[in-house]
This record gives C-alpha cells, sequence and structure tokens, in this order.
C-alpha cells in the first residue's frame, strides 16, 4: 500500500488501542536510548482517556491499519509518531502539513536533541530550533529542543510558553 491510498482523518474512542501501540512500536525504534518515563499499560490509558478524548487527534490510516498520529495542542504539534515501515513514505509530510493547515499562524514542538532523524524532518519543513534545554523539565530527563514554525510575514503565537515536551521520532 503506498501514501496515494493513505486517510487522515480525526481520531475516534476505538482507535485509542491502535494508536498507542504505535506510539510504544515508533517511540522504541527510533529512541532506542531514551528512557520511557511509563510503562506501556500507562501509555495505553492516557490514549484512551487523555489523549484521544481531550485532545485533538489525528490518525494516519493506510487500509485497517493506523500507521501515524497527530496530536495538536493549541499551538503545538503535541505528538507526531509514525510506524516504523512507513517513515519515508510521505506520510510524516502530510502530518505536518495538515498540522500547519490547521494551526496556520505557527506552530511549537518538542523533539529529543538525540532524535537527528526528527530534527532534520521538522527542519526540512521550516521549523527553527529556538531553545536547548538539558532534560531536566522533562519527564524523561533526556536533553530536548523546541523547534518553531512561523508563517512567512506572519506573527505568530508566543514563544515563551512552555508545556511538558512531546516526543517526535518522525
Amino acid at each position: 500500500m503506498n501514501t496515494d491510498d493513505l486517510v487522515l482523518r480525526r481520531a475516534e474512542p476505538s482507535d485509542a488501542t491502535a494508536l498507542a501501540a504505535l506510539w510504544l512500536r515508533s517511540f522504541t525504534a527510533a529512541l532506542p536510548t531514551v528512557r520511557r518515563a511509563h510503562s506501556d499499560d500507562a501509555v495505553r490509558d492516557w490514549f484512551t482517556y487523555v489523549v484521544v478524548p481531550g485532545h485533538e487527534t489525528w490518525a494516519a490510516v493506510a487500509g485497517d491499519s493506523v500507521v501515524g498520529l497527530l496530536v495538536l495542542g493549541d499551538t503545538e504539534i503535541d505528538q507526531l509518531y509514525l510506524d516504523p515501515p512507513w517513515r519515508g513514505r510521505g506520510v510524516g509530510d502530510r502530518l505536518v502539513a495538515l498540522a500547519k493547515e490547521r494551526r496556520p499562524d505557527g506552530l511549537d514542538l518538542w523533539t529529543f536533541q538525540v532524535n537527528e532523524p526528527a530534527r532534520r524532518f521538522y527542519e526540512r519543513h521550516g521549523f527553527h530550533a529556538a531553545e536547548h534545554t538539558d532534560g531536566r523539565r522533562n519527564e524523561e530527563r533526556e536533553p530536548d529542543v523546541r523547534y518553531t514554525w512561523r508563517p512567512p510575514g506572519h506573527q505568530g503565537p508566543g514563544d515563551d510558553t512552555r508545556t511538558a515536551p512531546p516526543r517526535h521520532p518522525a
């Protein structure tokens, strides 16, 4: 199956289990040296009871499989994860385009400094590193970097607010 057959749609409660499984596979594959702050069961519960019902959550679906996920906050990409076999096939590109369409004033996001593929991906999509930290403010205690994207000539959301840093293997 290719990305021509890919459907981007709002996640439904019945997607929570598949989204959590995708997040777990993606995090493990992309960030093998990063300590996960929560158990598999806690991640599943978080998707079921917090993420899907309480956040703007998108699923990238190919056939019957969820192959990507995007979670948007008011001014940020909170989560962007791809199923490892689907990396490099345009799914992330489509999810970032959707995020920019949904938040045309600008976006912020956090990723780990060690996640070089994600950093290159976001930079390719016009995001700029705005802040590097030593990891003391995230649950994993891993150095991270905040990226920002602003449309040309547009004053976007402020850069001085911080929420819990999401992780994006893209």
